[in-house]
């Protein structure tokens, strides 16, 4: 019998010994995060078999999404890249775009909370437009031009046709700002995302000649304001319009009050313009008479426009245009101050040039050769404050 509870003892202490070292060799791997009890629990239940789609991930899907957007991206080859993609990494022969002694100028974007409404009434394709828009309208400002464009889809559980839809709309867009799509990455995330959400992020590189860069470091008063047209709200300020919809009872599928022949919800889809090719063809006519140029995105004249301007000056600007319709309409329907207003969206304005005042005239004929429409709207002046500022006139004449 003493021989026995000997036996017994020594395995006990066996047993104790082994669970610690155990413990200690998963602590010094893994640290706090592993319960041997959950390892046990785990090892025991080997008729369970696991596997990635199980989790929630088609990798096979995945790939077949791949060669469907491949003959979208070929579309908009050039001369930097063959638009292949499916690689680790994306190659761009910058010296093939005839560039001397280039600088690259680099931006990313999304669209923000418009593609809820692009869910709500299943229409994707204009969203990828914006992707490709907010990024290339940020590089031209500095008078560079886009070469490649990469996107990043991300949703809980992959949809082809939505994501076609969008990839559709991302080589249209890079066909227009005559870059090449040239990579991306579709990320499928279940449990990060809603069942039929998804999000976008785009990024887009261009060059310019280091010595052609806009900086707005040139810029001095009696420079002249010009102003390119949007085509509506563009990617910006949805949150608010989306907030006017829900708590003035607004339906989607209304009648647009402000777009004939479409819903409300068709016409708040309306795309992003994008500018890339009218300024690129001003600034090979003019650039030396072109010193300043700001992309009217979030954030509206206020924060956008002083970006562009040295100290001590002040952009002095007449709200003499006449406002969009659809601005009209969401400032009735959200009873929202003028001072909101351009504190928000472009009111109208995407884009403003600041430019030498005896080079208006042409500078006005060449936009308006591009079919931009184009509005003289302010100077700039001498401040007497360091910081940079927007004056904006007549407010309440045009958008009380």
């Amino acid at each position: 019998p003493a021989a026995r509870s000997l036996t017994r003892t020594k395995k006990i202490i066996s047993c104790a010994i082994a669970k610690l070292l155990w413990t200690a060799i998963l602590t010094i791997n893994f640290g706090s995060l592993v319960d041997p009890g959950i390892y046990n629990k785990m090892n025991k239940s080997k008729k369970n078999s696991y596997s990635y789609g199980s989790s929630g991930v088609d990798v096979e899907l995945g790939r077949k999404f791949v060669d469907i957007i491949k003959p979208l991206a070929q579309t908009t080859a050039n001369h930097g890249n063959t638009a292949e993609i499916g690689g680790f990494g994306a190659i761009f022969d910058i010296k093939s775009s005839g560039f001397k002694d280039p600088l690259l100028v680099a931006a990313t974007d999304g669209v923000g909370t418009k593609l809820l409404l692009a869910n709500q009434i299943n229409g994707h394709r204009t969203v990828g437009v914006d992707l490709v828009a907010m990024c290339v309208n940020d590089l031209v400002v500095q008078g560079a031009k886009p070469l490649f464009f990469l996107d990043y889809i991300a949703s809980g559980t992959l949809d082809t046709s939505v994501a076609t839809e969008v990839v559709e709309g991302i080589a249209e867009g890079c066909r227009e700002a005559q870059c090449a799509l040239i990579g991306g990455e579709t990320a499928e995330m279940p449990g990060l995302y809603s069942r039929g959400h998804y999000d976008l992020a785009g990024f887009a590189v261009g060059a310019v000649e280091r010595h052609h860069v806009i900086k707005g470091d040139k810029v001095k008063p009696g420079d002249q304001i010009l102003a390119l047209e949007s085509s509506g709200f563009h990617a910006n300020g949805y949150s608010l319009i989306r907030q006017i919809l829900s708590l003035e009872d607004v339906q989607l599928s209304e009648p647009s009050p402000f777009s004939q022949g479409e819903s409300i919800g068709e016409a708040l889809l309306q795309p992003t313009r994008i500018y890339t090719r009218s300024i690129l063809q001003l600034l090979a006519k003019i650039r030396p008479a072109v010193k300043g140029i700001a992309h009217i995105t979030g954030g509206g004249f206020y924060e956008n426009i002083p970006r562009v301007l040295p100290e001590y000056t002040e952009a002095v600007i007449n709200a003499n245009w006449e406002p969009l319709s659809c601005f009209r309409w969401l400032q009735q329907a959200g009873n929202l101050s003028a001072e909101e207003m351009f504190n928000t969206f472009n009111c109208g304005v995407g884009m403003i040039i600041i430019i030498d005042p005896e080079s208006v005239d042409e500078a006005i004929t060449c936009l308006k050769a591009t079919r931009e429409s184009v509005f003289h709207i302010g100077e700039i002046h001498k401040s007497n404050t360091k910081s940079q500022r927007v004056v904006i006139k007549g407010l309440q004449d045009q958008w009380n």
